[in-house]
């Protein structure tokens, strides 16, 4: 059982929302560059092999990738933000591949990969897309493969924003065929607040 109230994505139930929407103008999280937790990760080796950022938006994460050389995809449903990552490839003359695509449905690109990162987005969903969200990390994620997200955490104050995500609910997401390696406290940095916003950064092996 959650425990914070159900949120819902803005998209939720809207059949006039467009995922293009969050990317008419710029969005806070589009910082320009990777967010320091996970450059942290690529700086310590944690990530390798073959690379999925999940909720790409403009491509920072996998771009990161990328520039160590490895092989890297990131998916969104923003054709906007995979436009804009797109031109950022070619602009720093990386090799990255961006698609339209799904991040409930993973199983959908019939490939699997070592490493899958996911900034902002885990905490977007609501408890049934969470659990189809996982499911299909699942899917992609070869056995002893690493997940690492940063989310929202309930630490943060106030009410703004998407959904607090608390330390239980992490664990219950990936209770079952995951380990979850580490639950630490972490920020996401953001262009609108020159302190970030507080978060939880969490690494999980497929098992």
């Amino acid at each position: 059982m959650s425990d914070t109230p159900p949120y819902r994505h803005p998209g939720a139930g809207n059949p006039w929302y467009r995922p293009d929407d969050l990317y008419a103008g710029r969005p806070p999280w589009d910082i320009g560059r990777p967010q320091p937790a996970f450059l942290a990760l690529a700086e310590a080796g944690a990530v390798q092999g073959r690379v999925l950022d999940v909720g790409c938006g403009t491509g920072e994460h996998a771009l990161l990738a990328a520039g160590l050389g490895l092989d890297a995809t990131g998916v969104d449903l923003a054709s906007r933000a995979i436009d804009a990552a797109e031109k950022k490839a070619g602009e720093r003359g990386l090799t990255a591949r961006f698609l339209l695509h799904d991040a409930r449905r993973l199983a959908g690109l019939g490939e699997s990969f070592d490493t899958v990162l996911d900034c902002g987005l885990f905490h977007v969903f609501d408890d049934t897309d969470r659990s189809a969200f996982v499911g299909s990390l699942h899917s992609v994620l070869r056995q002893g493969g690493r997940y690492f997200m940063l989310c929202f955490s309930d630490l943060q104050p106030g009410d703004q924003g998407p959904r607090r995500v608390t330390r239980r609910e992490i664990d219950a997401a990936f209770a079952e065929v995951w380990r979850t390696d580490s639950v630490e406290p972490a920020t996401i940095d953001i262009t609108t607040d020159p302190d970030g916003i507080r978060a939880w950064l969490v690494a999980a092996t497929r098992i």
